[in-house]
């Protein structure tokens, strides 16, 4: 997981660095090829069907809608906003996971997590800060971002489990293609990519794969509720990505706002270890 959250943070910074001359649809296009391409082979050697019936499902089509809302609007988070503000906003995704876990799947969230999960998103309004002088509406796309992810989440939970991550992840790089395109005919067409930011693409979408792979690995080895909180170094390594590559500065209201989001998180992950240990005795 800690291998997964620093290869990310990694795939954020060459994203952002090849946007400074090739335009977020054209890279989200070559983005979402390669990384299809690499996760179709691997879901040929494990002999699996690419073209599964199964992703007509509603779960998979939610999915995908999902999938493109969180890439797409994250993409253009750490484009026009600091990564590092970007990036703490993107931890409040567990908590947006606990929240709707208990609106759509009726799992039993306590006051003491709903808490928990209110002190964190008011750790997002910090980083924020609307109404202040510091406020970016380009912010705004990470919400929005965080969102997209943890509908995916959610909507991964409910996926036909005959569908394995490999296939899971053809689907999720392959809606990419189609969005970037639509992205890139509106803002006014592809412009040739120069040597370096076809380096920066090309590293962006291997170290994307390998981090998709890593998490993978994590979540289904080890046990869920320990892996999870480990989640929140990606917030580490992006301000260390923002301070040393990209000269940012945090100031103070981003870092409280940004420790009160992990608190909150890791709290709740740790509630819901205890409550699930409770339930399983009074079984």
């Amino acid at each position: 997981m800690v291998l997964s959250m620093a290869l990310f943070s990694l795939e954020d910074m060459f994203i952002k660095a090849a946007a400074e001359t090739v335009p977020i649809g054209q890279i989200l296009m070559l983005f979402g090829l390669g990384g299809m391409l690499a996760f179709m082979g691997f879901t040929k050697q494990r002999g699996e069907v690419i073209l599964h019936p199964a992703i007509l499902t509603r779960p998979i089509l939610l999915r995908a809608v999902f999938e493109v809302t969180g890439r797409l609007t994250f993409a253009l988070a750490i484009v026009l906003t600091p990564i590092s503000s970007a990036s703490a906003i993107l931890q409040a995704t567990p908590l947006v996971v606990v929240a709707g876990a208990a609106i759509f799947f009726n799992e039993i969230v306590g006051w003491r997590r709903w808490t928990a999960i209110l002190v964190g998103l008011f750790g997002v309004l910090l980083i924020l800060r609307p109404g202040l002088d510091g406020f970016e509406p380009a912010s705004l796309f990470a919400v929005i971002a965080t969102v997209g992810f943890a509908g995916r989440d959610l909507a991964t939970r409910a996926a036909p489990p005959v569908l394995s991550n490999m296939q899971l992840g053809v689907y999720g790089f392959f809606v990419l293609i189609p969005t970037g395109l639509a992205l890139l005919l509106q803002s006014g067409g592809a412009v040739w990519v120069d040597g370096l930011a076809a380096i920066q693409i090309l590293l962006a979408t291997a170290i994307g794969v390998g981090a998709y792979y890593a998490l993978t690995v994590a979540m289904r080895t080890g046990e869920v509720s320990v892996v999870t909180p480990f989640r929140y170094m990606r917030l580490i390594f992006a301000l260390i990505v923002g301070i040393v590559v990209f000269a940012e500065r945090p100031d103070m209201l981003t870092l409280v706002g940004s420790a009160i989001v992990v608190i909150g998180g890791v709290y709740t992950l740790l509630r819901s270890r205890k409550t699930q240990k409770e339930f399983s005795i009074d079984e």
